[in-house]
Parts: structure tokens; sequence; C-alpha cells
């Protein structure tokens, strides 16, 4: 069965470019998502990324970090600049000095009042993205950071960042199924631990939180209206984070386990 999985995963990708295409995201995502799929299975395509040669050179990809709009679509152009980092150090297809240099560029680039990506491009509404697409763009390269053990830049101030949207009514509701609540729990736990900055504020905010989406959750009707699975996994990610930080707050059989705890992209 694992044989076949993998097979199935590889045969998606196009003999072409080694890239995976799916009409709703970027393709740098799509390789990404599928190449991490393949690494749960402790495998990787069967092809090489050579649509992403040019960009294992180091410079070519700070220039390529430097393109994205950082300010006017910060949440999907995240999936290109973190998706590629996970598709080519997944694939084996970089070296550490590349790393090195990625980790580098966008460490430079936090800003230090908010812990967000990337200084000088983030705006709080008023004509601008809203602040919580900027952290959501955070959080795709925060789960690279975490992968290789790097401490986040500026990581008390992305907690006062997640609180703060608590606070104004801007953050995830917990009222709906999909990505945005991970992207909220994980930056908000994983920031306050690496810190210890206002870590009892933060649990207490996961706590609240904890509870709204359970009620939610457990009120669907999975027989009326069955899940997509993209965003189950999207919920269960949350979940999961969320068992990590208030032990024994959610039920279910055993704890879940978070796909980012072992590889980087979601």
């Amino acid at each position: 069965m694992r044989r076949r999985w993998v097979e199935a995963l590889r045969g998606f990708q196009d003999p072409e470019t080694g890239l995976f295409h799916e009409a709703t995201h970027d393709p740098i995502h799509t390789t990404a998502h599928c190449v991490a799929a393949l690494e749960l299975f402790d495998a990787r395509p069967a092809r090489r990324l050579s649509a992403l040669r040019n960009l294992r050179d180091a410079r070519r990809m700070e220039d390529f970090l430097e393109g994205l709009d950082w300010a006017g679509d910060p949440w999907r152009e995240s999936h290109k600049g973190a998706g590629l980092y996970a598709a080519l150090v997944l694939s084996g297809e970089v070296d550490g000095e590349w790393e090195r240099r990625y980790f580098d560029w966008l460490s430079s680039e936090v800003d230090e009042e908010t812990g967000l990506l990337r200084r000088g491009a983030i705006s709080d509404g008023g004509g601008g993205r809203p602040l919580f697409h900027h952290l959501a763009g955070t959080f795709h390269y925060l789960f690279n950071f975490s992968y290789v053990g790097r401490a986040w830049p500026h990581a008390g101030a992305l907690v006062d960042t997640c609180l703060s949207l608590v606070e104004r009514g801007e953050g995830p509701g917990g009222d709906s199924l999909g990505f945005a609540e991970v992207d909220w729990v994980y930056c908000l736990g994983r920031a306050a631990a690496e810190r210890g900055h206002r870590f009892d504020e933060a649990r207490a905010a996961l706590s609240g939180f904890a509870a709204g989406y359970a009620d939610f959750l457990g009120g669907l009707d999975l027989a009326a209206e069955p899940l997509d699975v993209h965003e189950l996994f999207g919920a269960l990610s949350a979940v999961a984070e969320l068992q990590r930080w208030l032990p024994g707050r959610l039920g279910g059989e055993g704890r879940l386990r978070l796909v980012l705890d072992r590889r980087p992209f979601i």
C-alpha cells in the first residue's frame, strides 16, 4: 500500500518541468505540498524539479524573495516563498549554504515592531491588506524556521501581534473550515514558547479560542454536508497544534500529530 501511494503521488509530476499542478494554487505551492506528502512516505519525487533549477542559485533565490508581492498579497505569495524552500530542500536539490542564505535573507526582513514579514510592506487595513494576511503569510515562513530549529526573529513582537488581533476582533473566528486557524494558533503558540513572552496570556487566548472552535467542529452535520478533504486537513492541523499547548483540553482518541513537526509545508 505504501508503494502504491508513492507511485500515485509521483504520477502527478509534470515530466517536462518536474512540478506538480493544481488549479487553485501556484505550482510552487502544489509542488511543495506534494513533495512534502512524499516525504511522509520517506520518498522523493521521481524527477528533479527542473523548472526551479535557476533558483538553486542562492543569489537568484534572494532575488526571487525580493520580487514577491509582500505588500499586495502577502498570504498567497508566501505559498511561493515558503514553498520554494520546502520543495528544494525536501527533494535534496540544495545545500546547506543555500539554506543559510535563505534564512539570513528572511531574518533580516522581519519587522521589529510586529514580528511579521516583511519590513516596510506591512499594512494594517486602511486600504492595504488586513494585518491578518501578513500574519498568515509569516506563518508559512515560520514553519520553515521551526523545521531546522532556528529562532524566529522578534518572536516577542509576533506574540503581541497575535494577541492584538484577538483584542481587536480580527483573529480567526473559529467558525469556518480552512487554514486561517492553524496560522494564528501556530504563530502565537510557537512564538510565545520560544521567548516566554506573555506566555500565560497566550495560553489563555488559545484556551478561549479552543472552546469555541471545539463547539463549532462538534456541531458540524457531516451527513448533510460532507467535508472537503483540504479543509478537513486545515481543521485537523489546528486541533493538533491546540493539543500541543492545551493538553487534555481537546478530546479524541490520542493526540494528533501535526505534519509540520516532521517536515515543512502544509
